[in-house]
């Protein structure tokens, strides 16, 4: 039976896999790939799992969710732009609810469920709308700061929508607002209580947990702690995702919030995906092919609504008709976590299977049109906007040779072109950030709007005829290529590549680079250079010895004695010290085999005075060790160390 269940699991996960790649080809959101993946293994298709199953795949799918939005969530953010997100996104919320609910009305619903049901379907993706923004670079666009707005209000409207349904699908329509406000504010004091508590209490825990430097232990601490805030809230009859939402606000406040996005990243979009699935499963298309006539009708009448209902918002904001047409048009879908309150709404019987259904297939469909919508969004605003501004391109001399082509045109790329200009040197950059490019060009510098990357930019950069190209962006993979690329097209080129850190310098050489600038190392060196110029180091002898450090790969700016915000996934220093009892006292250096734990010796210390390492050198007590590494190899290297 065990075999069975590893079977169909697997089976699960080779059909994810699957649908994502194939979705994913056409253009298609990875959200819909789980829920066809979800279809496909739920009760109306192979049925490889049962409904508690199913119950509970969802259940973990709708508090992981939460955990994940609670620890990104942001309340600086949210008050730096609280004047558009209370003002459009409360806007839209109250003015796409109220008519929907009016719509659902005809449809049978009565007034309050049918309210309930307009908050729940005005939501829209943020996770797809956030990342096409990025992709085409929408996000500091003024549509992209109105949308962002709405999104961030919307996110955080789902928390009061947690408490609210259950307690109007316990209880019916009949619910006096007193009782709504009384239940309200008890599920508002548990959670305030549940905060205060959490945060004296979290990062005692949370101590106790680093002093062990296991990542495992992060990991499973941090889903205990969701798992038990997601009970707590439970018993007192709210949801266990709110609960989960508030141990991720939790966390997301402390000192340990870098360590822990950095481990429970992999496993998010997973979990996440785990919910999608879930959903996918509750699908019963002999509902969706009897009511398609229905569920069409409601996908075209909601797109419609939201578009129209944000338009008008946005544009009684700033008067700007292409701005707010692109504006509704980008987030008139149905949102993610629709679904999640939709599921709950099913779960309080708010909702009957067969409207679930229905609502879920309107929601997958608009869905599948987003990133359609989102991309012509621009251009259908373009076509209302009262500002026709004349599109500026800049077209390089064909005849222009020997000049620097600089890849990216930020901070970095704009200080080199201004050391050029004052040289007199030609360049031509290549920028991916439309408004930098377009206001780059309008005062005009020689910039080219697109990815650095293309082909065919950087032939219209005359990459073949240039002298030196300078990558001035962070990305080292893609820099990586940019640098392959350019090579077979002119392997006499020089190339100069900046780099947060050297993490990847031997690779990034061996392809061809002539320099590679790691700004960190390079700005450690500069702090260094000033502190032995000021205590009256010759600069002759300064000089010298930052050559010499370039010239071995900056060898002393490694390995670091860790700090309470460290990232322990990287590498870092620590010091052992060896005990009278200690398995290697007494034992030459040629027997301490560190390699087979993936960490280096850096150094062995006596008395304060590091001490030079020959062969026949012999651990003593009271010695310490200095071993450079990961935290989990140094763990089993310090036992090595002590027990042999």
């Amino acid at each position: 039976m065990e075999q069975g269940i590893i079977s169909q699991i697997l089976a699960m996960l080779v059909a994810a896999i699957i649908f994502i790649a194939l979705f994913r080809r056409v253009g298609l959101p990875v959200v819909l790939a789980y829920l066809m993946t979800g279809i496909i293994a739920g009760p109306n298709g192979i049925n490889w799992f049962s409904n508690d199953d199913i119950h509970l795949m969802g259940e973990l799918g709708i508090a992981l969710l939460m955990f994940s939005l609670g620890l990104e969530f942001s309340i600086p953010r949210l008050w730096a732009m609280r004047k558009m997100v209370f003002g459009l996104g409360f806007g839209q919320m109250l003015l796409t609810s109220i008519v929907i609910a009016a719509v659902l009305l005809n449809f049978g619903f009565e007034g309050l469920p049918a309210l309930m049901i307009g908050l729940i379907l005005a939501l829209s993706s943020t996770a797809i709308v956030l990342k096409l923004f990025n992709e085409l670079g929408s996000i500091n666009q003024p549509h992209g700061e109105r949308g962002v707005s709405v999104l961030l209000f919307q996110d955080v409207a789902v928390v009061p929508l947690l408490i609210l349904l259950p307690l109007v699908g316990g209880q019916g329509p009949s619910l006096s607002l007193t009782e709504i406000a009384l239940q309200v504010f008890s599920g508002v004091f548990a959670i305030v209580l549940l905060v205060t508590v959490g945060r004296w209490l979290l990062p005692k825990f949370f101590d106790e947990v680093a002093r062990a430097k296991t990542n495992e232990l992060f990991v499973l601490a941090t889903l205990a702690v969701a798992l038990i805030t997601g009970a707590i809230t439970h018993s007192i009859g709210l949801s266990m995702a709110l609960g989960a939402f508030v141990a991720g606000l939790l966390l997301g406040e402390s000192q340990y919030k870098s360590q822990l996005e950095a481990d429970i990243r992999p496993f998010r979009d997973l979990l996440m995906g785990v919910f999608f699935i879930s959903i996918g499963m509750l699908l019963n298309f002999e509902v969706v092919i009897a009511h398609y006539g229905v569920i069409l009708s409601l996908l075209l009448v909601f797109t419609l609504v939201k578009a129209i209902v944000l338009s008008g918002l946005v544009y009684s904001y700033d008067k700007e008709l292409g701005v707010a047409v692109t504006t509704g048009v980008s987030l008139a879908q149905i949102g993610e976590f629709s679904f999640v309150l939709l599921a709950l709404a099913a779960d309080v019987n708010l909702l009957s299977g067969q409207w679930s259904n229905i609502l879920v297939m309107v929601g997958v469909l608009s869905m599948a049109m987003t990133p359609w919508m989102v991309k012509a969004a621009p251009k259908l605003g373009q076509k209302f906007s009262s500002r026709k501004i004349k599109q500026q391109q800049y077209q390089p001399n064909e005849d222009i040779k020997n000049h620097v082509v600089l890849c990216g045109f930020g901070r970095v790329g704009q200080s080199i072109g201004r050391f050029l200009h004052a040289e007199g040197i030609e360049f031509v950059a290549i920028d991916s950030d439309p408004v930098r490019a377009k206001e780059a060009l309008m005062a005009g510098e020689p910039v080219l709007f697109g990815d650095p990357t293309n082909r065919a930019l950087l032939r219209m950069a005359g990459i073949k005829r240039a002298n030196m190209l300078v990558v001035c962006f962070k990305d080292k993979k893609g820099a990586l290529a940019l640098v392959q690329m350019v090579k077979a097209q002119n392997p006499d080129l020089k190339v100069l590549v900046r780099t947060t850190d050297d993490q990847q310098l031997k690779q990034i050489q061996q392809a061809g680079v002539d320099l590679v600038v790691p700004e960190y190392l390079e700005g450690s060196l500069m702090m260094v250079s000033q502190v032995l110029h000021q205590l009256g180091v010759p600069i002759g002898k300064i000089l010298k010895r930052l050559e010499q450090e370039r010239r071995d790969h900056y060898q002393n700016l490694h390995n670091f004695y860790s700090g309470d915000k460290s990232d322990i996934t990287k590498d870092f220093l620590h010091g052992v010290h060896v005990l009278a009892d200690s398995y290697l006292v007494g034992r030459p250096i040629n027997q301490l085999d560190f390699n087979q734990f993936n960490i280096q010796l850096d150094s062995i210390k006596r008395d304060g005075h590091s001490l030079p390492l020959d062969a026949s050198f012999e651990l003593q007590e009271h010695d310490i060790v200095l071993l450079a590494g990961k935290a989990r190899h140094i763990e089993r290297a310090e036992a090595y160390i002590h027990n042999g």
